[in-house]
């Protein structure tokens, strides 16, 4: 396919994004607590990921650059790793909203052993033994039914079958669906939260993570800032300032803590919707009665170059060629973000040593 223009570029890449979700209003983000970060011990051993749209496609990718310490993954709303081959041309054409003629899974297939090859992804026999809990709501027309089936048939090709989860069977739009917080479930629109009467994150967690209980309905922990342009340096100039994090008491008071990252959609970055994703997608409830914290790294729109006017995480390539493996800035970020929650620098080294 020809490459487009810087012009043809910008324009293309407000309709693809466009294609993901609408424009929202700006609203401030006071839910943080301000106290300093207390002191954890996480095993960066088996973390598992999630996002939702951009955020789906960037927690493939997340996985897939570190399946040695990566155990798990949920998806939903987004489609094939790679789909997008470095252009927003076809990422506009193939995977959002239509696809036009067909898209080649065994070329995409063929680029993550290249990357596997050259040491940019850890090695894809750690995909065997990997969860992967994959879901699409039947009214999701941002993100059509034929791109999520491709990243099911992908998994497919990689992990035991027995290991992965589709649900495609329940009629909700392109959010994440919950058990009563957020918009219409029907509707997708900000801050792209369903009141669907379904828990994902509780579905999700139980698939990725062995023994866990179910939750009450009190929270013990708290949501904290963390200066991400501090952490991660020049990898994370296409990120917000902040990111946030949220700590359950035990964790807090030094128990042994699993680790989740959740990669939010377009719009739905702090500046856009507030606390909504850090505060309503159930993630926080099931994570305090299971010991794990939960990281929520944050972009940020551009309107210049590099081009990201909704906050979207880089599935296309805006923020860097290597932006589907290791040496991809943002996914360079949230590792460094994820392994300086850890208090013990042992784990932090041990761990480092096997993925740089």
């Amino acid at each position: 396919m020809m490459k487009s223009t810087p012009f043809l570029r910008h324009a293309l890449c407000l309709s693809v994004l466009s294609a993901l979700a609408v424009s929202v209003p700006v609203f401030g983000n006071d839910s943080s607590a301000q106290d300093a970060l207390p002191s954890l011990t996480i095993d960066l051993k088996n973390v598992t990921v999630s996002g939702l749209s951009s955020g789906g496609y960037m927690a493939t990718q997340f996985q897939l650059a570190h399946s040695d310490w990566v155990k798990g993954v949920g998806v939903i709303a987004g489609g094939p790793y790679f789909c997008a081959q470095g252009d927003i041309t076809t990422a506009l054409a193939q995977c959002v909203n239509k696809v036009e003629g067909e898209i080649n899974l065994e070329a995409l297939n063929e680029k993550a052993k290249q990357y596997e090859t050259e040491g940019k992804i850890a090695s894809l026999s750690n995909m065997k033994d990997a969860k992967v809990w994959l879901f699409h709501g039947t009214q999701d027309t941002r993100v059509i039914a034929p791109v999520s089936d491709l990243l099911f048939e992908q998994y497919k090709l990689w992990t035991d079958t027995q290991n992965i989860t589709y649900i495609n069977d329940k009629p909700m739009a392109h959010l994440f669906p919950t058990k009563n917080n957020g918009v219409n479930c029907m509707k997708s629109e900000s801050p792209f939260i369903g009141n669907c009467d379904y828990d994902a994150a509780g579905a999700m967690l139980s698939h990725l993570v062995e023994d866990v209980s179910t939750p009450d309905e009190s929270l013990s922990g708290q949501i904290h800032s963390i200066d991400q342009q501090k952490i991660a340096g020049g990898d994370a100039k296409t990120l917000a300032s902040e990111g946030f994090v949220y700590v359950p008491e035990s964790c807090a008071q030094g128990e042994p803590c699993r680790a989740h990252i959740s990669f939010h959609g377009c719009n739905q970055y702090a500046d856009a919707v507030g606390d909504a994703y850090t505060t309503q997608t159930g993630l926080n409830e099931w994570a305090d009665d299971n010991n794990i914290v939960v990281l929520y790294p944050q972009t940020k729109k551009s309107l210049f170059m590099p081009l990201n006017p909704q906050g979207c995480w880089d599935w296309w390539g805006y923020a860097s060629g290597d932006y589907a493996n290791r040496d991809g800035a943002q996914i360079n970020a949230v590792k460094q973000l994820l392994f300086s929650l850890n208090s013990a620098p042992s784990l932090n080294k041990s761990n480092g040593s096997n993925n740089d």
